[in-house]
């Protein structure tokens, strides 16, 4: 057998394994951890995410309790035409087996997925030509060192006698010395013909150091070139694309470092569109300037702050000025509309028509009519009933009784759309459910209910939040709103509207309110803001 055989069989194949995370069935939650190793039995858990947080902490069991990675074995992943061996082929060249290199490690691969983890003892190499690969420990340099002093010991004396004109081959004392050709599978060749090759081969390349390129980086699906210049610009490009996969595993979002990180991407790309004079990415470039001036404006309404040079900033419920315009639609509507007197019938009214709005029809439980403050809301949905205004599929009593599970589908049919007459509403189907959810906000505000307050009270809410401006004043400009309109909206007398100011006012919703003779002025506190709907 010839020298490159001895040497090759004093190695072994890198040890491999695979921990699995498979369904049990079809149409179940629960999952199978299994692991390739005999010793393990497979395990049942009830989610995928306690059967993933399982397969990773039976993984790092293994590889704390399981030796480091030996300097003397093969890749794990020795394998034909097993595409780490590979080197890609060009239009008009052939795939390349390529040699293996570098320090054996002990490397953990992974799908995108999560639904496998595999170990494998290869070479550092191999494992940096698998995009999802981690390496969790390298082979001891200098117990590669001594290993090799002895390999060079072993081989120099049968080279010498079988070729005596040719110098023995040398390995180097950095790392093992692997190899994809045929020998290194330990197949058997001819002395005479193999012993020359091997020594040829081998003298040139341990006088000649291999170069390692530095690590190629990636940001926004593109590969950062090697030869970028300057060098500056090609690790600012690697870095970033590094905390930008970092940012993305976080579970909690940060606006303020997204937008500092896409404005330096900016920067980044402007000087590489300059180094290369590629129009592609000097669009990126302003992408990522846009990206910054938004994510750095969410983060200051997140905090309740305004962008320079501007008023303060309110993170409204309702956000822009059409669904403010189509929140003073319906209770415009309500108001001429309305079936039956009474603060009571028109709040129940008010709620009743926005979950209708869209097509005449919707679903209401129990809990949506015993929320309001009504004395007897059973007779009250009754006597909508009655009117024709409201119908309902069974009595009012299982109304009342409905719970979530089983809604109670009901019907207003001067809200029903058909060819001649679409309906008084023209927003879509997406904006109903926001202004219903606007109104329940307003009337199920926390204090009011602490408070105890009637439907007249949290009517006159409702419009002060539709009558307020920008900065919260009633009225158009801060000039107020009319008595007589505020009275007909909340079905109360006039003169019952200084004791529900004082009853929003001791609420916290209103500040500096005073009822004059015909006006009632003053502006939304800055804990409602939110729930406004500004006149524009």
């Amino acid at each position: 057998m010839g020298v490159e055989a001895h040497a090759t069989n004093e190695r072994v194949t890198g040890r491999r394994w695979t921990v699995r995370l498979d369904p049990v069935g079809r149409g179940r939650a629960d999952v199978r951890v299994s692991c390739s190793r005999p010793a393990c039995a497979a395990q049942v858990l009830p989610s995928a995410a306690a059967g993933r947080t399982a397969a990773i902490a039976h993984l790092k069991a293994h590889l704390r309790a399981g030796p480091a990675p030996r300097p003397s074995v093969h890749c794990a992943c020795r394998a034909e035409e097993c595409h780490t061996h590979i080197r890609p082929a060009g239009p008009r060249e052939r795939p390349v087996p390529w040699r293996c290199g570098g320090a054996v490690v002990l490397a953990v691969i992974t799908d995108r997925e999560g639904r496998w983890w595999q170990v494998m003892e290869c070479c550092s190499r191999c494992a940096a030509a698998h995009p999802t690969a981690k390496v969790v420990a390298t082979a001891p340099a200098a117990e590669a060192s001594a290993r090799n002093d002895g390999l060079r010991a072993d081989i120099a004396a049968p080279a010498a006698t079988a070729v005596p004109s040719v110098h023995a081959p040398t390995f180097s004392a950095i790392s093992p010395h692997f190899s994809h050709s045929a020998t290194a599978t330990g197949t058997a060749v001819p002395q005479q013909a193999s012993a020359p090759r091997s020594a040829a081969r081998s003298a040139p390349r341990s006088a000649r150091p291999t170069r390692k390129r530095p690590p190629r980086g990636r940001i926004a699906q593109r590969l950062v070139p090697h030869d970028l210049r300057p060098v500056a610009l090609r690790d600012e490009l690697t870095e970033l694309g590094e905390l930008f996969r970092a940012y993305q595993a976080r579970t909690e979002p940060d606006l303020a470092m997204l937008a500092d990180l896409h404005a330096r991407k900016a920067e980044a790309f402007h000087a590489w569109a300059e180094a290369t004079a590629d129009t592609g990415l000097r669009l990126d470039a302003q992408r990522a300037e846009q990206a910054a001036a938004t994510a750095r404006l969410q983060h200051l309404h997140r905090i309740g702050q305004a962008p320079d040079g501007e008023g303060p900033a309110v993170v409204r419920l309702l956000t822009a000025p059409a669904q403010w315009k189509h929140a003073r639609a319906v209770l415009a509507h309500v108001a001429e509309n309305a079936p039956l007197p009474g603060a009571e019938a028109r709040l129940l009214v008010v709620m009743v028509t926005l979950r209708t709005a869209q097509s005449g029809v919707g679903n209401l439980v129990g809990q949506d009519i015993k929320g309001l403050p009504l004395q007897d809301p059973q007779h009250l949905v009754e006597q909508l009933v009655e009117s024709g205004w409201l119908g309902i599929s069974g009595t009012a009593e299982e109304l009342i009784a409905s719970r979530p599970e089983n809604p109670t589908r009901i019907s207003v049919p001067s809200l029903t759309p058909d060819e001649d007459d679409p309906g008084p509403f023209t927003f879509g189907r997406k904006l109903r459910p926001k202004l219903s959810g606007w109104a329940q906000r307003v009337v199920g505000e926390k204090k009011l209910r602490k408070g105890k307050t009637g439907a007249d009270v949290r009517l006159l809410a409702l419009a002060l939040a539709t009558g307020s401006d920008g900065e919260g004043r009633l009225g158009p400009g801060g000039e107020g709103i009319g008595l007589d309109a505020l009275s007909s909206w909340c079905s109360v007398d006039p003169a019952d509207l200084p004791d529900l100011v004082d009853r929003l006012t001791a609420a916290d919703w209103l500040a500096e309110a005073d009822v004059t003779g015909t006006h009632l002025t003053g502006r939304l506190t800055e804990r409602v803001l939110p729930l406004g709907c500004p006149l524009t």
